[in-house]
């Protein structure tokens, strides 16, 4: 569900983002579009710093036959296209006709993916205006199978993987990243992809989808985001014998190791581009918690399924009380999961009722979460508790429920 208010909420922006193309709200995306200089006369031009087929083989600045004569004179692409032009609009018609010809929408992402590796201008063009109809190719729920089938399907390199293999180079690693103006970079160790758990780099196509998203909807510039993959193995047995694998073939760093990695990752970063955001994506409950705990005091960063997720669920909490004449305070919440999303959900609803009048304990006594194993309620009840016998993890035990026997 929280997806879905997410994609209605995306789709609202997108709508926004079209109405109003030539104003500032929407100058990084504009500055990708053909009829920029028709369209918005006070927005800056832009400098390639390529040139003649270099220009085409760069999906930041090729726009293939989109380019009229007088562009093709001045980036030395004369010959190098078909004579013929032909209009961003029709070529959005055109891409939407071949995504609606294939028949499975795994098919359909393969094909935005190629667009997406060689034309950024026109891709970016039909996520913004058909975003309802290709946000579930992009991101969910199809973003899964694509992650599943990352190895065997994969053409281009996009974005970057930090190995624990480069461990002691990641401060100058991050130079080799070719633009100098990030501000918002999506990272995952692929330790919990979606509900399909450990897919190690395969997760790399949810740090790639959700920018995707964040560059149509919120009108950040494709050359400002990155989307990077922490490669700290895998404990995945299959990926550990498939011979498509893109990552380390070992099991995964754990306890200082894997923290020390983290650390590494973090300080270089921030040292190229300070005012940049981390989002943490999709990482393992156990890492996501104390990796939130850590950072949030000393760099821009924040935790998706923790409290995006939890966010979106709380207002729709917050608009459903609303209209039923409620107030958060009359609520009880039955959470099924114990993952970080479905914690981070929970933490954040128990801040909505304290702002509505509850204490922190009140609001707490009025959730019940349920794991595969059953409620976490008292180990020493007229059942028992299975969840107890397995071990309770530092973030489930706040959740016990005194009264569950």
């Amino acid at each position: 569900r929280a997806s879905m208010m997410a994609v209605r909420l995306i789709s609202s922006a997108a709508r926004r983002v079209r109405s109003a193309r030539a104003s500032g709200v929407s100058r990084a995306l504009s500055s990708f579009d053909l009829n920029t200089s028709r369209q918005a006369k006070d927005l800056k031009p832009l400098k390639t710093k390529t040139y003649g087929s270099d220009t085409l083989h760069d999906p930041l600045w090729n726009k293939g036959i989109a380019m009229p004569r007088e562009e093709r004179d001045r980036l030395g692409l004369r010959g190098l296209l078909p004579p013929a032009h032909r209009s961003l609009e029709d070529q959005v018609q055109h891409c939407m006709e071949r995504i609606r010809a294939e028949a499975s929408p795994v098919k359909k992402n393969l094909f935005l993916q190629d667009l997406h590796d060689r034309n950024e201008t026109l891709y970016h063009r039909v996520l913004v205006d058909h975003i309802e109809e290709v946000a579930p190719l992009v991101y969910t729920p199809t973003v899964g199978t694509a992650c599943l089938e990352f190895g065997s399907n994969w053409r281009r390199s996009r974005g970057m993987y930090f190995s624990r293999h480069d461990r002691g180079v990641f401060s100058s690693m991050v130079y080799n990243w070719p633009h100098s103006d990030v501000h918002v970079i999506v990272v995952t160790d692929g330790s919990r992809i979606l509900g399909l758990g450990d897919l190690g780099v395969h997760g790399m196509g949810i740090p790639i989808g959700k920018l995707a998203l964040y560059c149509a909807a919120g009108g950040i510039a494709p050359h400002r985001v990155l989307p990077v993959t922490l490669d700290v193995g895998t404990n995945n047995s299959d990926l550990l014998k498939d011979p498509y694998y893109l990552g380390t073939k070992e099991e995964r760093l754990e306890g200082d190791e894997y923290f020390d990695m983290l650390d590494e990752f973090m300080h270089s970063v921030f040292s190229r581009w300070p005012d940049v955001v981390v989002q943490f994506e999709d990482f393992a409950t156990p890492k996501a918690v104390p990796l939130l705990e850590k950072y949030r005091g000393q760099y821009r960063c924040f935790n998706d399924d923790i409290q995006g997720t939890g966010c979106v669920t709380l207002a729709g909490l917050i608009s459903a009380a609303k209209i039923s004449g409620q107030s958060l305070a009359d609520m009880r919440v039955l959470c099924v999961g114990a993952g970080s999303a479905g914690l981070g959900v929970c933490a954040q609803i128990v801040d909505g009722m304290v702002e509505a009048g509850l204490s922190r304990e009140e609001a707490m006594e009025r959730f019940v979460v349920v794991t595969s194993k059953g409620c976490l309620g008292k180990a020493d009840g007229t059942h028992g508790d299975p969840n107890h016998a397995r071990g309770l993890s530092a973030d489930r035990e706040p959740w016990v429920h005194s009264s569950i026997p």
